[in-house]
C-alpha cells in the first residue's frame, strides 16, 4: 500500500504538469482520483479494525479513572487515587469497594465480582495463600474484606494491559504475515521492473506509452487486494477472542492456537473445579449411617475450608453446634480437625494422620484401609472419622470434573488435538480421573520441571504445544508453551507467563480459541487465494486490450471485447479499488470454520476463493467499461 501511495502521488504530479500546459486532463483526473481511493479503502480495514478495540477501550479507560484505594499505613489507612499506589503496598478493600490494583491477598477472604472484566455474575472467593489470592483492579467486593499486596507498578496492570491490546496498539506481525509481506514485495518488485520496461519495449515496436497509463496499469496488476487487508485479518482475529472473554497478548499466539498439536491441562482448577468437594458417607461393619454422619458433621463445624464446608452439607443438618464446645483447627502439622464437646473428642483428617492418634482396633484398621483403598482407586480422597477409642468411617472426598467437559475434549479430538492432564496425584488417582474427563493421557506426579520436559519433547517432535493452568507451579510451563493459556482466577506469576488470559477460567475455551486460530488462518488463506486469482484475470483481461494496437493479432485473446485500451486501463483501476471494501466484512469476520481435513480445505477454498477470483474481475471490469464507456470517460 505504500508503494499505491507513492503512485498515487506521482499520478498527482504528473496531472499537475498537464494542467499546467492545459492538455487533456480528464483521463488522468480519474487515475489520480482511483489511486488515491485505493489507498484509502487500503487503510480503511485496518482503520475498522482497530477501531473497534478503540472502542472498548474507552470503557476500559473510564473504569480504570475510577479507582481508588485504601492504602495501610500505620494503624489506619489513606484514601489514594489507584495511580499513586506502588508495588509492595497493602491496600484494604471492603463490601461495596473496587479493587484499585492488581495484586494479592495477603490477609482474609472475600467475595469478588469479577463481572467487570469476565463477563460472569457469579461471584468468586479470593482468600489468603494457595491458587486463588490473586485479585485484579477494576471488580469489585461484594462481602467480608481483604488485605490485598499491589504486584505491578502503575501503567502495568492487568487493566491497562486490557487497554493496549483492545486497542492493537502492540500487535506484532505474525511469521505468516511477515512471510506473506516478503512474498506481496516480492511480486510488487517484479511488476515495478516489468512495466518499467514496458516503454522502452513500446518504442521498439515503433508506439509510445504515456506515464499516467504505466502507473495506472501498475497499480492494477500488483497484488493490493491482500495486502490491503492482511493487517486487518489479524487485528480482527484478536478482536474475536476478546469477544469470547480471551486476551490475547499477541497476534502470533492467536496464529499459533490454529495449528496446535498437543493441548496440556493442569487438573486443579482447569479440569476439575478445584475444590474436593464430599460425595459419601462410607461406614464400618457395625456402625450406624447416622453416627458416622453426626460425627463428620460435628468434626466440621469449626472447619471453614471448602472441605468442610461440603461435608456440613452432605451431612443435611441446620442445628448449631451443642454448648460447651472446643473446636480443635486443622494444622498442617495434625492433618486433623474436630470438635471436643466436654470429654468427647470427634476428628477428621487424613487417614494416616487419624490412625496415628491413638491405637484402634485392628480388624476396624484393616476395614478402614481396605475402604481407603477403594476410595483411592476411583481417584478419590478418603478422610477418617472417629469418636474418642472407636473409628467409624470415612468421608468421601471427590474431584468434581467440570460439567460438560468430557463433550468438549471429545469436539478438541475431532479437531485432531491430543489432550494431556497433569497433575500431581498419584497415578491411580491420575488415572481415575483422566478417564471421567475424557482426557487422551495423563502425567501423575508431575513437577513444575516434568511438566517443561514434556512440552520440549512434543516441540522437539516438531509439534506445537499449548498449555492451559492457573497455579504459580504451572508459570514455566505457560511460558514453554506455544500457546499460554492462563486462568484469569490464577496467580499473578501465571497469568504474567501465558500469552492468552482466559477471563471466564474454562480451560475447553481452547476449542474455540483454536477455532478463531484456524479461522485466522483459513481468512488469510482464502483472501490470498482470491486476491492472486484476482491478479490472473485482470492480466488476461486488461493486457490484450492495451496492446492490441500494437500487436493486432492480440485482438483474439481480448475475450472480454473491451471498449478502448484507455478504457481497460480505467476500467480495472476502479475495480481494484472497489474490491477492497467489499472483501473488508469477510476480512472482519472470518471465513467460517469446519472441522475438517487440510485437502477438503484446499479444495473448498479452490473452488469458492480460488474460481471466485478468477470470475468477478471479468464480470467486474467488464461491466464498469459499459459505464465508462456510455458515459464517455474514455
Amino acid at each position: 500500500m505504500f508503494t499505491t501511495a507513492v503512485v498515487a502521488l506521482l499520478a498527482s504530479v504528473l496531472l499537475l504538469a498537464t494542467i499546467a500546459r492545459q492538455g487533456d486532463v480528464l483521463f488522468e483526473i480519474q487515475i489520480a482520483f482511483w489511486l488515491w481511493l485505493t489507498v484509502l479503502f487500503g487503510n480503511f480495514a485496518e482503520a475498522l479494525a482497530e477501531g473497534r478495540g478503540k472502542a472498548q477501550a474507552e470503557a476500559l479507560r473510564s473504569t480504570k479513572a475510577e479507582l481508588r484505594g485504601k492504602r495501610l499505613k500505620g494503624s489506619g489507612h489513606q484514601d489514594v487515587a489507584a495511580s499513586e499506589l506502588r508495588k509492595g503496598d497493602v491496600v484494604l478493600v471492603e463490601m461495596g469497594d473496587l479493587i484499585p490494583a492488581d495484586g494479592e491477598v495477603i490477609e482474609g477472604v472475600a467475595s469478588v465480582n469479577e463481572a467487570a472484566i469476565t463477563g460472569e455474575s457469579a461471584p468468586v472467593i479470593r482468600e489468603a495463600g494457595g491458587d486463588r489470592s490473586a485479585v485484579t483492579a477494576g471488580t469489585r467486593v461484594i462481602s467480608d474484606w481483604a488485605k490485598v499486596r499491589v504486584t505491578v507498578e502503575p501503567g502495568a496492570g492487568f487493566l491497562d494491559r486490557m487497554i493496549a491490546l483492545v486497542e492493537g496498539a502492540n500487535r506484532a506481525k505474525t511469521p505468516n504475515e511477515i512471510a506473506l509481506t516478503v512474498l506481496l514485495t516480492g511480486l510488487t518488485l517484479i511488476f515495478l521492473v516489468a512495466v518499467g520496461t514496458l516503454p522502452a519495449f513500446v518504442a521498439y515496436t515503433g508506439g509510445s506509452i504515456a506515464v499516467p497509463v504505466l502507473v495506472a496499469l501498475f497499480v492494477a496488476l500488483i497484488p493490493t487486494t491482500i495486502s490491503a487487508l492482511l493487517s486487518a485479518i489479524g487485528i480482527a482475529g484478536m478482536d474475536r477472542l476478546i469477544r469470547f472473554n480471551v486476551l490475547a497478548k499477541s497476534g502470533r499466539a492467536v496464529e499459533a492456537a490454529g495449528d496446535i498439536d498437543t493441548l496440556l491441562l493442569d487438573k486443579t482448577g482447569t479440569i476439575t473445579l478445584g475444590d474436593r468437594q464430599a460425595s459419601q458417607f462410607l461406614t464400618l461393619s457395625g456402625i450406624q449411617e447416622g453416627e458416622l454422619v453426626e460425627a463428620a458433621w460435628l468434626s466440621s463445624l469449626g472447619d471453614e475450608t471448602p472441605e468442610g464446608r461440603s461435608i456440613v452439607a452432605l451431612a443435611g443438618r441446620n442445628e448449631d453446634a451443642p454448648e460447651n464446645t472446643e473446636v480443635v483447627g486443622f494444622t498442617a502439622q495434625t492433618r486433623v480437625s474436630g470438635l471436643n464437646i466436654g470429654e468427647r473428642k470427634v476428628r477428621k483428617g487424613a487417614v494416616d494422620a487419624v490412625l496415628n492418634l491413638r491405637e484402634f482396633d485392628p480388624a476396624a484398621v484393616r476395614e478402614m484401609k481396605a475402604i481407603t483403598d477403594r476410595i483411592a482407586r476411583v481417584g478419590g480422597t478418603p478422610l477418617a472419622v472417629t469418636d474418642g477409642t472407636r473409628l467409624l468411617g470415612a468421608i468421601y472426598l471427590k474431584d468434581i470434573v467440570k460439567s460438560g467437559i468430557k463433550e468438549r475434549f471429545a469436539e478438541l479430538r475431532q479437531m485432531g488435538i491430543r489432550t494431556v492432564m497433569i497433575t500431581g496425584d498419584n497415578p491411580l488417582t491420575a488415572a481415575a480421573i483422566a478417564a471421567e474427563a475424557g482426557v487422551d493421557d495423563f502425567l501423575a506426579e508431575a513437577t513444575p520441571e516434568d511438566k517443561l520436559r514434556l512440552i520440549r519433547k512434543e516441540q522437539a517432535a516438531g509439534k506445537l504445544v499449548a498449555m492451559c493452568g492457573d497455579g504459580t507451579n504451572d508459570a514455566p510451563a505457560l511460558a514453554q508453551s506455544d500457546v499460554g493459556v492462563a486462568m484469569n482466577t490464577g496467580t499473578q506469576a501465571a497469568r504474567e507467563a501465558g500469552n492468552m488470559v482466559d477471563l471466564d477460567n474454562n480451560p475447553t475455551k481452547l476449542i474455540e480459541v483454536v477455532g478463531i486460530g484456524k479461522q485466522l488462518l483459513m481468512t488469510r488463506g482464502a483472501l490470498t487465494t482470491f486476491s492472486i486469482s484476482n491478479d490472473v484475470a485482470k492480466y488476461f483481461a486488461i493486457l490484450p486490450a492495451i496492446f492490441v494496437a500494437l500487436y493486432p493479432g492480440l485482438d483474439a485473446l481480448n475475450v472480454m471485447g473491451l471498449s478502448t485500451p484507455e478504457s481497460a486501463i480505467l476500467s480495472a483501476l476502479i475495480f481494484n479499488a472497489i474490491i477492497i471494501p467489499l472483501l473488508v466484512p469477510l476480512a472482519l469476520r472470518g471465513v467460517t470454520y469446519r472441522p475438517q481435513t487440510a485437502a477438503r480445505q484446499l479444495i473448498r477454498n479452490l473452488s469458492i476463493y480460488g474460481l471466485g477470483g478468477l470470475i468477478a474481475p471479468f464480470v467486474g471490469i467488464k461491466l464498469i467499461d459499459f459505464a465508462v464507456s456510455g458515459l464517455g470517460l474514455a
